[in-house]
């Protein structure tokens, strides 16, 4: 299997809709475009970016191991279209979060470990700048990893009496997966869905009595790997609802910012 096709699996598999409550927003007052400037700027816990006008604020959150040969330059370059994206001139520059309390895009060198909980305003654009992010982490990742991206709509305001049905709200999750392999990406891709199921099955049924639906997915996910490996084709799968939150939860309500 050529290096091209490997990382082709570099991307989102769905596209799933959660509405859980809301981080509760504050009023302030709002400066001019000529107080902004180029390089935002910061009132309180957040810091405003010069994206003006971006329907969703866009959480990024998971964490990637990396090669032991991976330096920072490469990092930063494989980041380049989140980074870019935010209107950052580096990886060290567009690296913070627009939340202050959200620890932002980190390297853990000893660790080898890439770690993401990041937001940014934006509109739809931003799934290009995702795949493209995708593509170059598969070079540099060591095994599958999950990243979780939420697109929160910036129009939707829970204390306006008017807009009491959460699914008023335009959010939208997706699920990408990274790996070195299209058999690394599977795996991580299993292992979330048989945690989703087990954890859903377990309310009616005992878990020693599940072991041939874990076998199931396993045979589901082996069919896939030879399907692709003898068709190889290895793009996007098409999105859509449905399919496995990876872990994010079940149910209506708008998804949780995560805590920190």
């Amino acid at each position: 299997m050529s290096a091209s096709a490997q990382r082709g699996l570099g991307c989102h598999i769905g596209c799933l809709k959660h509405h859980p409550p809301r981080p509760r927003p504050f009023a302030f007052e709002c400066p001019s475009l000529r107080e902004i400037g180029n390089k935002g700027l910061q009132i309180g816990k957040i810091r405003f970016m010069p994206r003006y006008n971006s329907p969703f604020e866009i959480h990024v959150h998971g964490e990637v191991p990396l090669r032991a040969d991976v330096g920072f330059d490469q990092l930063q370059e494989a980041l380049k279209p989140l980074w870019k994206y935010a209107g950052a001139k580096s990886l060290a520059d567009g690296a913070a979060s627009s939340y202050e309390e959200e620890p932002g895009i980190r390297l853990d060198a000893q660790a080898h470990l890439l770690q993401m909980c990041w937001t940014v305003s934006g509109d739809e654009d931003f799934r290009q700048a995702l795949d493209e992010m995708c593509m170059a982490l598969n070079d540099l990742a060591e095994s599958g990893a999950p990243i979780e991206v939420t697109f929160y709509d910036a129009d939707f305001d829970d204390e306006d009496e008017e807009m009491d049905n959460a699914d008023d709200a335009r959010d939208d999750f997706a699920m990408y997966f990274v790996g070195p392999t299209p058999a690394a990406i599977m795996q991580v891709q299993r292992d979330l869905l048989v945690q989703d199921t087990i954890s859903l099955m377990e309310r009616h049924f005992d878990a020693s009595e599940l072991g041939e639906v874990v076998a199931a997915v396993d045979k589901l996910f082996e069919n896939r790997f030879n399907s692709l490996v003898n068709s190889m084709q290895l793009g996007k799968p098409p999105r859509g609802q449905g399919g496995s939150s990876g872990g994010s939860g079940h149910g209506g309500g708008r998804k949780p910012r995560h805590l920190h």
